[in-house]
């Protein structure tokens, strides 16, 4: 058998991120929709780009924020993207090595550049994203390494890469991979995302995943229940043996066939930038789970880890977060990693 020697292997779109402070009338102008991402194309970026103020490059991309999250509270994981081999292609190479992530997916040599996501953050610390995917959407199931898989004892899966059939086969092919020892997550990233792909997200639930993570907006997609969250709480029991769905400064609700726990959210001194709060709250969650820390401790520690990030402008830790998740962990029972 082979040894389960990383926590989390993710698959996701490899994107730099382009981040710039705007007030709320420049995202209305620009004809956008708050809170939301929206996919663009290569034209549509530069003119965005020349109308945003200035901003900050930095490396992400949903899932390859979330290996970096589990990097960094001590956990090992790995990366499956597709970037090119230009700059923003070395640039995202160098970061999530540099972060602890191993990533050894070849580079494409032609084609689109490496993608990228214009990220307008309001006042409020919301974040308005508009994504050219470049690259990331090259990704085939032969970048799937199946020895890769095999070492890992989570799989994650992001679902803002399940619009390219290749990438989506790719996601697939992973998660096809996984014996019942290993846990199959998926992100739904964002609510529109589920109303373009409802019924293959149902199915690939029904197929794969033991583990999904949404906000609550996002299950309410799902789950067609707008209406009340405890109804599409009870739905998404019947979709999934676990769930994990978050809901802002209300934290988030665990939900098993037999429990549901709610776990408060940390709090959070000064809300700069909500860019990457779900993508970090889903490192803490699995490096809990494929610690073996019990379901509500994974809750507090995707809590903590969503609380720093929103802490900062950016979608990555700038704090050691196994240093801060040392006092929430002392004491409690879990995997030596």
């Amino acid at each position: 058998m082979t040894s389960r020697d990383i926590d989390v292997v993710g698959i996701g779109n490899a994107l730099v991120d382009v981040l710039s402070h705007e007030a709320d009338g420049f995202v209305e102008a620009q004809g956008l929709v708050k809170g939301s991402m929206t996919l663009i194309d290569a034209a549509r970026a530069l003119e965005l780009y020349e109308a945003m103020a200035a901003g900050t490059e930095v490396s992400g991309g949903s899932a390859a924020n979330t290996m970096v999250g589990v990097a960094s509270l001590g956990g090992s994981a790995a990366y499956i993207g597709k970037v090119r081999d230009d700059q923003l292609g070395d640039i995202f190479v160098h970061d999530i090595r540099a972060l602890g992530v191993e990533f050894d997916v070849s580079r494409a040599v032609n084609g689109d550049p490496t993608g990228r996501c214009m990220i307008l953050v309001t006042p409020d610390g919301q974040r308005t994203m508009n994504t050219y995917l470049g690259a990331s959407v090259t990704l085939t199931p032969d970048d799937v390494d199946p020895a890769l898989v095999a070492r890992a004892r989570a799989v994650y899966l992001e679902g803002y890469l399940w619009d390219p059939p290749q990438a989506k086969d790719a996601m697939r092919k992973a998660a096809a991979l996984c014996d019942d020892d290993q846990i199959v997550s998926l992100t739904l990233s964002d609510s529109f995302c589920v109303e373009r792909h409802h019924d293959s997200f149902l199915d690939l639930i029904a197929t794969h995943v033991d583990l999904l993570f949404a906000n609550e907006h996002e299950l309410a997609a799902l789950t067609r229940e707008h209406d009340d969250i405890n109804t599409a709480v009870a739905s998404a029991r019947e979709l999934v043996e676990l769930a994990a769905i978050t809901r802002g400064a209300a934290g988030s609700i665990v939900v098993t066939p037999d429990d549901t726990i709610v776990v408060p959210a940390s709090p959070v001194a000064h809300r700069i930038d909500t860019t990457g709060a779900g993508d970090l709250y889903a490192a803490g969650f699995l490096y809990g789970l494929t610690h073996g820390h019990d379901l509500a401790t994974c809750g507090a520690l995707g809590s903590l880890a969503a609380a720093e990030v929103i802490g900062h402008i950016g979608p990555r830790p700038e704090t050691d977060l196994a240093e801060l998740a040392a006092p929430l962990l002392s004491g409690r029972a879990g995997r030596v990693p």
